[in-house]
């Protein structure tokens, strides 16, 4: 039924027939990225993001990816709608994911995907946590380690994953993440000190059991595509190696975790899997996630599933897992791209509306 409806919305005529599609800058450096720039994957995934796009011919795209001259472009020329695929951040710098859409904001640009203020609040997991367990959803435990605190063992438990508070692409995150004693603790928490001085730390219970992602395309009011639950398997992988994404899982194609993690449909029953959903949804609003959002879980050793993270505009790129998701279900590549651009423009007309009805209201009442 969600595929018939979402088919049946493809037909309608655009909103915003003109797109202009920001990217993160390929000739800046990145730090999220192997020798801290793009290479062959990068360039390979914006030329397929492009040939689907393409095939969507009710549409006309334009793409900005020189961050030098954006915000000038921005202003002297402002698009009529921006299809903000700008996940690297503002300059390729990761903590300025929501300066883009501040400054669209500013400029009055509507555009896809989350505000400054979830972007924002979504960066910080350990703010993530505590709303997530304030609304009962189940969360691991878990201790803050601020930048500033002396270096000592504070985990809750054993095993105990170790990562930065703020962060994307796992960065931070590495095979040695995953400690079984205070030394071992102790040790990544000082490496972690010189890799990235400023950031805060989360020593967090290691759930070592499936691992599940949620994918909702949608708005809170105007209906949402549940897709079909994503399971990372780790079974191709060599024991002595922890069962975790690290940052090499997302940016080194030779690494095992690039080669022997695949990523399946969830083996999970309606009732679990209708839970996770519900928490999704519950999250999704109070956040103030829009278009499209993933949220991760992980089962620890007894089965209990518990929140991982929350990623609003998560990867947009071929291989993400959003798009493995929209698969699952049937939906090509070129048509996952749509339904967004479709959740968007629905988002923006509906906000349209309510903004004219409450002019036409306010028009009448100063007539009385």
């Amino acid at each position: 039924m969600a595929k018939q409806a979402a088919d049946s919305a493809h037909v309608r005529r655009p909103l915003f027939p003109n797109v202009t599609v920001i990217l993160g800058d390929p000739h800046l450096p990145d730090k999220t990225k192997i020798e801290h720039r793009f290479g062959a994957t990068d360039f390979a995934a914006i030329a397929r993001l492009k040939a689907a796009l393409q095939e969507h011919t009710d549409y006309q795209f334009t793409y900005l990816d020189n961050h030098a001259s954006l915000l000038s472009d921005l202003i002297t020329n402002p698009p009529a709608f921006v299809f903000n695929l700008c996940d690297t951040g503002y300059k390729n710098e990761a903590l300025h994911e929501l300066h883009l859409p501040a400054l669209l904001e500013m400029l009055e640009i509507p555009y896809s995907g989350a505000g400054p203020t979830c972007l924002g609040l979504c960066y910080d997991k350990a703010l993530v946590r505590a709303v997530a367990s304030a609304h009962g959803v189940p969360v691991p435990l878990e201790t803050f380690v601020g930048a500033h605190t002396p270096v000592r063992n504070a985990a809750p438990v054993f095993p105990a994953l170790i990562k930065p508070n703020c962060g994307d692409g796992s960065v931070g995150i590495d095979r040695d993440a995953v400690v079984y004693s205070v030394t071992e603790a102790s040790a990544y928490l000082r490496r972690l000190r010189v890799g990235f001085p400023d950031r805060d730390v989360l020593i967090q219970e290691f759930l070592s059991g499936a691992e599940y992602s949620i994918g909702l395309i949608g708005n809170p009011g105007l209906g949402f595509i549940e897709l079909p639950p994503l399971e990372v398997d780790y079974s191709e992988l060599d024991s002595p190696l922890p069962r975790i994404l690290p940052y090499e899982s997302k940016s080194d194609p030779d690494s095992p975790y690039w080669t022997h993690i695949k990523y399946r449909e969830a083996r999970i029953d309606k009732h679990v899997r209708q839970r996770l959903i519900g928490n999704s949804l519950l999250l999704f609003q109070r956040l103030g996630c829009r278009d499209y959002a993933r949220f991760d879980f992980r089962a620890d050793a007894t089965g209990d599933i518990k929140l991982l993270e929350i990623n609003p505009n998560p990867a947009w790129c071929w291989d993400g897992k959003l798009n493995l998701m929209a698969g699952f279900a049937g939906y090509s590549y070129s048509e996952f791209l749509r339904l967004i651009l479709a959740a968007v423009q629905t988002r923006v007309a509906a906000l349209g509306l309510a903004e004219s009805m409450v002019k036409s209201i306010s028009a009448v009442d100063s007539t009385r």
